[in-house]
């Protein structure tokens, strides 16, 4: 009962996140596209009052007229619309997830058995989940101290954008040889998220509370805080698609289980980049269909370099646990008998059962995690092709928590129907 209501906890707070994140990224993408459809005010009078820009538009059976000062106002109403909270609910609800779920148990799904970096090998559980802390804050840093350094006064922003670009390579890296597949490519998502969650908090919010406290005092607001809230938005925007694609990633384990995931992911991370560089300059009446298209061959590479190994020549090999060996015993014999799909159902009773049954064993699971359930010789034949994939690529079981051998990787790998 126990694992049942720690279940529904993450249920709903899952939910929660996703409904904060839904907001708050709609909410981000509707400011860009109004910054970006704004035309000249063509009245006199919205000239003369500091009216920069205004949009028209039309939605659910009325008209909307949208204006942007590029001074202050001759006065601020009381009811200020302020964009924050849904920000800081996304990542709260996130950061809780990932600790009822990955810092919960760490040697299950952070630590890294596979790496080639001894140190993260053989992590303890806590060491774990205070280096996927420090990975979180420090990737928050460096970001930080990128933007203050490179482009203070907001003036080269297209070498900072460089530079960022550069780091996220850095972050993928790293995050693939310290931690277990899966966990890298959340913790990669999980460095942007908290960079734009703080963006909000640290720059977007404070420069907008000095603007608004100068206009209320009569005096004129630092340009300064307008224009560093626009680049740290504009940074916004640009993670928002390769952080929602890498939050979805670990329902994939083809994109995580591969020796160069840490290229799949950049090439992702690009590419949603790519594409919403696109959108950006469409709501500012350009089309550029070079920038989708880009973004479209990065995900064809990725396809690419991803495939199972036969189809490029790229070994699939897992950094989570040691892939499967060519000196394997017999396996491709074994498998030519009759008894293949015996011996394969043994193994994964043996392997994989305390957690995909009915009423799984394993204290962490009320259910079969992905409702896969593995007990039964029918139940393994219309789950073939995903064993085979997830087994051979070293992902299953987790952390190889079940001590499961080459050999029998090679034999599940190798298993004809």
């Amino acid at each position: 009962m126990e694992a049942y209501f720690l279940d529904f906890a993450n249920l709903l707070l899952r939910w929660l996140h996703v409904i904060a994140a839904i907001a708050w990224i709609g909410e981000s993408i509707y400011f860009v596209m109004l910054d970006n459809s704004l035309r000249p005010p063509k009245a006199a009078e919205d000239k003369q009052k500091g009216v920069f820009g205004e949009m028209w538009a039309v939605h659910g059976g009325g008209f909307y007229h949208n204006q942007k000062y590029a001074t202050a106002p001759a006065k601020l109403p009381e009811d200020l619309h302020w964009s924050f909270w849904k920000a800081y609910t996304t990542w709260l609800s996130g950061f809780a997830l990932f600790v009822s779920l990955y810092m919960a148990n760490p040697s299950f799904y952070l630590v890294n058995p596979g790496s080639d970096w001894a140190w993260a090998a053989n992590m303890s559980g806590w060491q774990a989940n205070l280096v996927a802390l420090l990975f979180l804050a420090g990737g928050w840093v460096v970001y930080n101290e990128l933007c203050k350094r490179i482009s203070p006064d907001m003036q080269r922003d297209g070498l900072l954008s460089v530079a960022v670009a550069v780091m996220m390579v850095g972050v993928a890296y790293l995050s693939t040889q310290i931690f277990s597949g899966r966990a890298a490519f959340l913790l990669t998502g999980a460095v942007m998220a908290t960079a734009m969650s703080a963006n909000v908090f640290f720059w977007i919010i404070p420069g907008q509370r000095r603007m608004v406290k100068a206009m209320k005092a009569g005096e004129t607001p630092n340009p300064i805080d307008g224009k560093r809230g626009k680049q740290r938005s504009v940074h916004n925007t640009y993670f928002t698609l390769p952080v929602v694609l890498l939050m979805l990633s670990n329902h994939y384990s083809f994109t995580y289980t591969h020796e160069l995931s840490w290229v799949i992911m950049s090439l992702f991370i690009f590419a949603g980049a790519l594409i919403r560089q696109f959108f950006v300059l469409m709501h500012a009446g350009e089309i550029k269909p070079a920038y989708p298209a880009s973004g479209v061959v990065l995900i064809l590479v990725a396809v690419w370099i991803g495939a199972p190994s036969g189809n490029n020549g790229v070994a699939t090999a897992s950094t989570e646990a040691p892939a499967a060996t060519a000196e394997a015993p017999a396996a491709t014999e074994t498998v030519a008998q009759d008894g293949a799909l015996e011996e394969v159902h043994a193994i994964i009773t043996e392997r994989c059962v305390s957690c995909h049954a009915q009423n799984p064993e394993h204290a962490g699971f009320a259910a079969a995690p992905a409702g896969v359930i593995l007990e039964t010789e029918g139940q393994l034949q219309r789950q073939a092709e995903l064993i085979k994939q997830v087994v051979a690529s070293g992902y299953m079981p987790l952390g190889n928590s079940t001590g499961m051998t080459d050999e029998e990787r090679a034999l599940i790998a190798d298993w004809q129907e």
